[in-house]
Parts: structure tokens; sequence; C-alpha cells
């Protein structure tokens, strides 16, 4: 659960309330999906139609004509697996980072003998300065960019286009994006913005369990995922032809796609700009009430705050620890944060079945009556 550990022993009300930043609350009809009987994902035509049907659906929510890999795993099974499938060691990666997980995803390239140059920012920013980030480009000449689309710990979204624009005229072969929390949240454009490797998870906006991942994958990454012939669970290789050959390197989950589909259908159903502008309309009015409370968001200016996500400071006079606490105890949960903002940040994740004005004022009612 994308919450700060230290208070998982803390006492909860016998009915609360969940606004943590994923995995949300799951809707009936995806439940439903998994009260179903399913054959075999190996035998049956049923399953290769299913997963092809959903490929088609999340070409829709990432704005790809690109293929598009399901794994069972949550998200950062396809994050781990996009970098071991296309990199070998002394490859050069330029991590463009402004939180927990843009550095976190710059050690991991380094962990796989990368030969990773971070081009950071505060925590408290989102992407600016594009004049550096471009002389890094020039000077580096990376195989690979990487950045984080929205960053939980923070609350904050950074703006890609630019950034893809850059990857794009430097001719750098491969630009790979975590937007675990923001598909289905906020527009994805992964062609637009010339995204290879467009990674997200199923317990986000999508408010499926966290058992699945996803990836959009472009035809220079599938050049250079043969070339590498990475072999492993998390291998993307083997399902470059998956479908075609029926053919899969391990169990398919079927439940976990079933549930994906379901997901994605009720997302289009909704109309993904309806359900954009139902995101940015359930933070805006987050933020505008912490604020009347006098509780300052994080981060405070200038920086781009996520549709799904606000992170606020924990109040004067209160540590997380009995912050928490106390919201617990009149059945609100939120989540802490990690690294530098451990302990200073509190979040209220609005997102996917959460993003909804009533649930959200329900969560701040028990912040004011706590204050």
């Amino acid at each position: 659960m994308d919450t700060h550990p230290s208070s998982a022993l803390a006492p909860l009300a016998s009915t609360f309330l969940s606004m943590v930043p994923g995995p949300v609350v799951i809707p009936e009809p995806i439940r439903a999906a998994y009260a179903q009987d399913y054959g075999s994902a190996d035998l049956e035509a049923d399953f290769i139609e299913l997963y092809s049907r959903t490929q088609r659906q999340f070409k829709t929510l990432l704005n790809t004509r690109n293929d598009v890999v399901f794994m069972t795993g949550e998200g950062m099974l396809a994050l781990w697996s996009a970098l071991k499938s296309c990199l070998v060691p002394g490859d050069r990666v330029l991590s463009v980072a402004t939180g927990v997980f843009g550095y976190g995803i710059a050690q991991m390239a380094q962990s796989l003998g990368a030969d990773v140059k971070t081009v950071g920012f505060g925590y408290h920013e989102t992407l600016h300065d594009m004049a550096r980030i471009e002389a890094a480009m020039v000077e580096f000449n990376p195989r690979m960019v990487t950045v984080v689309h929205c960053e939980t710990p923070s609350g904050t979204l950074n703006p890609l286009e630019e950034l893809g624009n850059l990857k794009n005229a430097h001719q750098i072969p491969l630009f790979y994006v975590d937007a675990v929390a923001s598909v289905g949240g906020v527009p994805v454009l992964a062609d637009e913005w010339h995204i290879d490797l467009c990674i997200g998870g199923s317990q986000k906006c999508l408010s499926a369990p966290p058992e699945m991942s996803f990836l959009s994958v472009s035809q220079k990454a599938w050049e250079i995922i043969e070339a590498v012939n990475y072999v492993g669970y998390d291998a993307l290789k083997p399902f470059r032809r998956a479908v075609e050959e029926r053919v899969f390197p391990y169990t398919p989950n079927w439940q976990g796609l079933a549930a994906l589909y379901t997901a994605s259908a009720l997302l289009l159903e909704e109309g993904l700009e309806n359900s954009f502008q139902r995101h940015d309309q359930v933070a805006r009015h987050c933020r505008e009430r912490l604020e009347v409370m006098g509780i300052p968001r994080f981060p405070a200016k200038d920086a781009v705050c996520a549709p799904t996500v606000t992170a606020a400071q924990i109040p004067d006079g209160f540590s997380w620890e009995t912050w928490n606490r106390q919201l617990r105890e009149k059945g609100l949960i939120v989540a802490g944060s990690y690294g530098p903002l451990a302990e200073k940040v509190f979040r209220i994740g609005h997102m996917g079945t959460q993003a909804r004005l009533d649930w959200v004022d329900k969560a701040l009612d028990v912040i004011a009556e706590t204050l």
C-alpha cells in the first residue's frame, strides 16, 4: 500500500473511509470479475480474445498505436521489466527526477550496471529549466531517458510534452515513463509525447487490486528488447508474439486481466474527458478546503499539483504518528510520505473510485474535527 509504513498498527474505527493514494477502493463491477470461474488461459481461445480486447481499450487510455503488454504483478514489475529488458551494463541512462520514484528509477538503472546521470529537481518542484535537461542530453548522449509522470509522495504532476519533444529531436532511442498514478486520471499521450515504454499499474486510477501491471512498447523498444535478449520472469521479449502464437511465458492471470478489462471499460464508458474533469474538480475542491482550514498544501507554489493525489503539510502541533492515529480513531485513513517528506507530509488519494466530492468532503470533515 502506498502509505507510510510506521502507521501499520495504528488503531482503526469500526467503520472507516480509506483515502490513500492506492490501492484504492475496488468497485463492485471489478469485484464481480473475480467472482467468476475461468478456464485455463493457456488453453482457451476466450482468453486470447479478452487479451486482445483489453489491449485495444488500453491503447485508447494511453493514446498509442504501440503494442500493450499485461503482466502478473503490480506496477513495480513492469518498471523493472522495462529496464532489464532494454539495458545492458554500461548503457547510458539520463534520469530526470523530481521526487522519490524519479530518483528511485535512477537507482534501479544503476543497480543493473547502467551509467546513470541524474538531472535532479527538488521534491517541491516539477519539470522546468528544460535548457538544463537538453544540455545534459547533448553532453551525455543517453540510450534512455526516464521520468515519473505523477510523483505520488509529493502530490505533483510532471508536464512531459516538452521532454518528449527533446528526446525526439535528439534521437534518443528510448523514453521510459512511469505513469502508474496518472493513467485514467489525467491525459497520457504516449505517442504524441514520443514515449517508448509507458508503464502503469492496476491499483491506482483503474481501481483494481494491486496484482497487474501494463506498458506500451514502441517498435524501437521491441528492436532493442530483441537485441538485449533478457531472460527472466519479468522479461518483455516473450510477450511480443504471445497473442499471435498463443503462448505466454507463465500462466496468465485471467481474473486479473478481466479486472483490467472491466476497469478500462468503466473509464471509457464514463468518457476519458469526463474522468479527467472529475479528478481535477475533486482535487481543486480538496485543496481549497484544506487552505480554508489553514493546512498548507505541498508543494506550496509553482509546481503542478497532481489531480489524483493531494499532499499537504502535517498541521502544527502534530507529529505524523499522532495525526495519523487521531484520524484513524475517527475512521479516516490517509497516507504519510517517504524519503525527505516522511514525517512532514500527509496525502489524500482522490483517484479512481475515490475521486468523489462526497468522499473527499467526508474525509475533510474528519480532518477539520481533528484540528
